[in-house]
C-alpha cells in the first residue's frame, strides 16, 4: 500500500484507558482528526471520546486498524489480540506505547519487550515511542515554560522513526530519536522489574 503524495496519513489509537485517552488528548489540542478502538463495541465509550473533542472518532478494531498510523496503547499482554485484526500490518507504522514491567525476560524469549511486540505485528515498522510518560503528563499540553516536552522515540526502520518524529512535532511534542530498539530502546523499556534509565523523566527542551 503506497500513501499517495497529497493524502494526509490516517491515524488510530488502541486502546482508550488512561494512555489512550492521554494520547487523544494530544491529538484533540492540535485539531488531528483520530480513530480510537478497543475490543468494546465504540457506544460504550462514544461519550468518553466526544468530550475529549470533535476529532476523536470511536470506532471498531476492524475498522481503526485500517489507519496507516497506529498508536499501541493497551496492556503489553493485550497486544497479540490486536495483531490478530489482521494476517499482515505491511505499509503500516505500528507506535508500541505499552510497557511490559513485570513480564519476565524468558517469557519474552531474552529479547526486548517492543522487539517482541514487532515480532507480532507481521510486515509493519514498529517505533517504541511515547510511553515514557505517565498518563497525567503525557496529556498536559507540551508547551511547557518556552519549551517543549520531550518524547523518546526508537525503532529499527529509519523512515517510520522520521514519520512519528514529524507528528510528534505536529501534535507539539519534541522527539529525541533514540536509535534502534535493542540499543536506545532498552532505555525507555522495562526489563522484568526494573525500570529503562529514562522511564518517568519528564524533560522538556528549549530551541
Amino acid at each position: 500500500m503506497s500513501k499517495s503524495e497529497n493524502k494526509a496519513p490516517s491515524y488510530a489509537i488502541i486502546g482508550f484507558g488512561n494512555i489512550g485517552k492521554a494520547l487523544a488528548k494530544a491529538f484533540a489540542r492540535k485539531g488531528i482528526k483520530v480513530l480510537v478502538a478497543t475490543t468494546r463495541n465504540p457506544e460504550s465509550f462514544a461519550s468518553e471520546a466526544s468530550a475529549i473533542g470533535p476529532e476523536i472518532i470511536p470506532t471498531t478494531l476492524t475498522e481503526a486498524v485500517k489507519a496507516d498510523v497506529i498508536f499501541l496503547a493497551v496492556r503489553f499482554e493485550s497486544h497479540p489480540d490486536v495483531a490478530k485484526a489482521l494476517p499482515n500490518w505491511q505499509g503500516k507504522t505500528i507506535v508500541d506505547v505499552t510497557n511490559a514491567y513485570g513480564v519476565p525476560p524468558e517469557k519474552l524469549g531474552g529479547q526486548p519487550s517492543s522487539r517482541f511486540v514487532a515480532n507480532t505485528f507481521t510486515g509493519g515498522k514498529l517505533v517504541k515511542g511515547f510511553n515514557h510518560l505517565i498518563a497525567a503528563i503525557l496529556g498536559q499540553d507540551p508547551a511547557v515554560h518556552g519549551g517543549k516536552r520531550v518524547v523518546f522515540l526508537a525503532g529499527d526502520d529509519d523512515g517510520a522513526l522520521t514519520e512519528i518524529g514529524g507528528l510528534a512535532e505536529d501534535l507539539g511534542f519534541a522527539p529525541i530519536k533514540l536509535g534502534g530498539l535493542s540499543e536506545g530502546g532498552l532505555l525507555v523499556q522495562a526489563r522484568g522489574n526494573s525500570w529503562g534509565q529514562l522511564i518517568f523523566k519528564d524533560l522538556v527542551k528549549f530551541d
